[in-house]
């Protein structure tokens, strides 16, 4: 090849590359990342897609100098050259791309090892899932619906359990991911690196209220994390206040932080938006239409929800299990907060 020629094709080489590299850089493909393991997966990333880039690149630049250079004339219907094999050529183009693959899983496997890798002394955390929340204990046995808190810079273990069907636990700037299966604990491991707050979210189709499966995860500085989980725990996580007075208010804490009340049930005096379960602004004329007592209808639908189906919606939609973490306290708090509050 001509000095001329392999600068031309150069030129469209780099052409290419830049198109490459502009469509790589300018668009934010990822967020940024909040923990030291999407640090290293983020890597990977970058790794494979600049190899792609500049594969991308030769071949583009050859496929134009051709077109350029070699297109035939208008009306040419003969036949090509006849061209046999060029072993070189040949053992370059399979030795070349062998190489880069093997250099993808070599580093692949290291990042894979690493992130899953929780140290000695890591702060382990049950995540239970259910149709359709998420909530949280600790080694302390407190547990939490409102949000998932953890310290920055330390190793977080996360073991995930589910109470009915396959969910998952997917924050996209810690970059890890995993199924809850029920009968089955999975582990990941979070090392926070930002102070923050970033959304949980279920990637498995986990039933209709499948959209609705949201929390938070919450990152704190070492000394707010350690001042938070020494805090005596909020009312609704364990003993609830007597009913009446202060009891009406801890009902409504109760109701928005557990499990999917406020999630899935449209309630205006709690100020929640949930359009998976049947409308709770209206339980006295739904406990007409069921014929029992408004107290005794509340209580069955939140204990055994598939006994009566409110019209317009159908069995199995709320989970046995939604209700399964609260005392016998707790249920009979919020069954006097709805009847209490309800039109």
């Amino acid at each position: 090849m001509r000095r001329g020629s392999l600068l031309q094709l150069l030129a469209f080489t780099g052409i290419a590359f830049a198109i490459g590299a502009a469509v790589a850089l300018l668009v934010p493909w990822l967020p940024s990342p909040a923990s030291k393991e999407a640090g290293r997966i983020w890597f990977v990333y970058w790794f494979a897609t600049w190899i792609c880039v500049a594969i991308f690149a030769i071949v583009a630049g050859v496929c134009v100098y051709a077109l350029v250079y070699f297109r035939v004339k208008e009306g040419d219907f003969s036949d090509g050259p006849p061209v046999h094999g060029h072993t070189t050529l040949e053992i370059v183009w399979t030795a070349i791309p062998f190489v880069l693959v093997t250099a993808i899983a070599i580093v692949s496997s290291i990042v894979l090892a690493q992130d899953s890798r929780a140290g000695r002394n890591p702060l382990k955390i049950t995540v239970t899932t259910q149709q359709f929340a998420y909530y949280f204990t600790y080694p302390n046995g407190k547990t939490y619906f409102d949000a998932l808190r953890l310290p920055l810079g330390r190793h977080v273990q996360l073991t995930l359990e589910s109470n009915d069907v396959i969910h998952s636990f997917w924050v996209p700037e810690f970059a890890q991911k995993s199924d809850a299966v029920p009968g089955i604990h999975n582990k990941i491991v979070v090392t926070p690196t930002k102070v923050g707050t970033y959304p949980i979210i279920c990637t498995q189709l986990c039933g209709l209220g499948h959209a609705l499966m949201r929390n938070k995860a919450i990152v704190l500085s070492a000394a707010a994390y350690d001042a938070w989980y020494k805090r005596p725990i909020a009312a609704p996580a364990s003993a609830p206040a007597p009913s009446g007075g202060g009891g009406n208010a801890a009902a409504a804490t109760l109701f928005k932080t557990t499990g999917t009340c406020g999630a899935c049930h449209t309630f205006a005096p709690a100020d929640t938006q949930g359009k998976v379960g049947p409308d709770l602004d209206h339980l006295k004329a739904d406990a007409a239409k069921a014929g029992q007592p408004l107290e005794a209808y509340i209580k069955q639908s939140i204990e055994d929800p598939d006994a009566y189906i409110t019209p317009g919606y159908q069995k199995g939609v709320m989970s046995g299990s939604c209700c399964k973490q609260l005392s016998a306290d707790q249920v009979d708090q919020l069954v006097q907060y709805l009847a209490e509050n309800s039109k």
